[in-house]
């Protein structure tokens, strides 16, 4: 892995900004400009040979597998991979081949190199995406995904999370990140090809099978290839000949889909096609099936969903001289001829109306988990309010940077986070960033300052004790760690790794692996109170 970083690292002096002029074709690499960092990202990025400004293309986006990068991604996907005996790093390091002429536009992101394809990968993915399509004329309806390994896995996440921006996704021995299963539901509109090897250590071909299954009984159109002798290198055989963009030219997206079927925990993904998702608790699945009836009728279950919103506008079977019938669960409605029609609901059933979130609720944008304060621009803070001495303030700077350090000796990353002191803190940080705080409100001024809009508190006092939780302060995550750092007692990961997977919060004694309590707030910000009684009972923590 060591190498194939090495050789990304050496690409890097290679690379630069595109300049504004006539479009060069043949593969090459672009970059973005991060909003998280700052930082100049790049992606690979094929354009046909005979590209015509006048005309729209199809765009295919490629992510790539683990330890490896956007070059050597984008030849895998046009079936020019490694020659034979030849490593992974010498290939990433190799200048592009003569590419097959093929009428898409090929984009492959580094997404940072290898964090997977959640948070801060996902928005980089989705930046090279807008940024493909400012810069070229790109068919709406004929865009695609597909990935190999962990960037499958990425690809079924990407999918199942926004399915009506593809058009089609094609998955190679995907390595599918937890949570993903409970989303097969959302592919009902959506053709996946899935790809694997027989043999394949590293994916076994009972966990491709089983996402076969999974999404065939969720009424999704999936094909399934099984190359018998294969390990895990199954995209030499599921790209041989860049055949893969043969495939996707059956597909278009079809953007008024009779039926539309939704399951999501978070307000970040709350919305398919023409329906969305105005309340849920986060954290908790909700869905919503919806589906034309008859001209002007639509059927909608729904489950865990406290309101929703359907967009007519354009639907073929929508016809806005008419009113519309909605028959919600056990509530039959009759609205109005409005193309955008709400309903929120109430003790007796649903109604007509806009589900609204209570003041100081959770609500898109601040909903949790702690993974989300990490996900976007942020900034970690260590405390000066006490006035440490010079070896105490090394070690609070030691330990914001080594949160701020994302990657390793044999993997580092394309990614800057900042460090800083309390006290060096501007107010534009303040308005334009998450935080991550370190200490308490006798050692960290900005704990102090946030100390009543914060729902709990760990005791300076204790000893062997670490409470992390995240809280919203005005439209930005606050994370607190006060105590024991979150990765106390762990080696070899980076530190951020073990946010991965938590709730709202977790108070834990010497390490994660002994947990006292962890859990989500409630829909307002709160405890629970079977998770309050827990916290209590320890004597460590105050709970407001």
């Amino acid at each position: 892995m060591g190498l194939v970083a090495r050789a990304f690292l050496g690409t890097l002096v290679l690379m630069a900004v595109l300049p504004a002029q006539d479009v060069v074709p043949g593969p090459q690499v672009a970059v973005i400009l991060s909003d998280v960092d700052a930082t100049s990202q790049p992606y690979a990025l094929y354009v046909p040979r005979n590209f015509d400004a006048a005309k729209k293309y199809p765009l295919v986006i490629s992510l790539h597998e683990e330890a490896s990068n956007h070059r050597l991604n984008l030849r895998r996907v046009f079936g020019l991979g490694n020659r034979y005996y030849e490593s992974d790093a010498e290939a990433a390091g190799r200048p592009f081949p003569p590419f097959p002429n093929v009428d898409y536009i090929v984009a492959s992101p580094l997404a940072r190199g290898t964090l997977g394809y959640q948070g801060i990968p996902e928005k980089d993915v989705y930046d090279v995406l807008a940024d493909v399509k400012k810069r070229f004329p790109i068919d709406e309806d004929r865009i695609y995904l597909t990935g190999i390994s962990a960037g499958g896995g990425g690809a079924l996440w990407l999918a199942l999370t926004r399915p009506d921006i593809w058009a089609a996704i094609a998955v190679v021995c995907p390595i599918a990140p937890p949570g993903a299963d409970e989303l097969a539901p959302n592919a009902l509109n959506m053709p996946v090809r899935m790809f694997q090897g027989a043999l394949d250590p590293v994916t076994p071909a009972a966990a491709s099978q089983a996402w076969q299954a999974r999404l065939q009984n969720a009424g999704a159109k999936v094909e399934y290839t099984e190359y018998p002798l294969v390990k895990h290198n199954a995209w030499d055989y599921a790209y041989r000949g860049a055949s893969i963009f043969g495939w996707f030219s059956k597909f278009k997206r079809d953007r008024f889909p009779a039926q539309v079927r939704f399951t999501t925990r978070w307000y970040e993904y709350s919305s398919c096609d023409w329906v969305e998702l105005d309340g849920l608790t986060p954290g908790q699945v909700a869905s919503i099936d919806a589906k034309f009836t008859a001209p002007n009728q639509v059927e909608v279950k729904t489950k865990g969903l406290d309101g929703f919103t359907l967009r007519l506008a354009g639907h073929p079977m929508y016809d806005p001289s008419r009113p519309v019938l909605v028959q919600a669960d056990n509530s039959t409605l009759k609205a109005g001829p409005h193309a955008v029609l709400s309903f929120a609901r109430t003790e007796k059933g649903w109604s007509a109306g806009r589900y609204f979130h209570a003041a100081g609720s959770k609500r898109p944008g601040l909903e949790g988990p702690i993974r989300e304060a990490i996900s976007r621009r942020h900034i970690y803070v260590y405390g000066t309010a006490d006035t440490p001495d010079e070896q105490e303030l090394q070690r609070r700077r030691a330990q914001a940077e080594l949160a701020a350090n994302w990657g390793t000796a044999a993997l580092p990353l394309l990614l800057t986070l900042r460090t800083v002191a309390d006290k060096d803190l501007t107010e534009d940080d303040l308005r334009g960033a998450d935080l991550v705080l370190f200490g308490n409100k006798d050692t960290n001024s900005l704990i102090a300052r946030f100390a009543s809009r914060l729902p709990m508190e760990l005791n300076p006092g204790a000893a062997d004790y670490g409470l992390v939780f995240i809280a919203a302060v005005g439209d930005r995550y606050i994370l607190v760690d006060s105590g024991l750092p979150w990765w106390a007692g762990a080696t070899g990961a980076a530190p951020y790794r073990a946010l991965a997977d938590l709730g709202d919060f977790v108070l834990f004694r010497r390490s994660l692996g002994t947990v006292v309590a962890e859990g989500s707030f409630d829909g307002n910000w709160k405890v629970p109170a079977e998770l309050a009684a827990k916290m209590t009972k320890a004597g460590v923590v105050e709970i407001r």
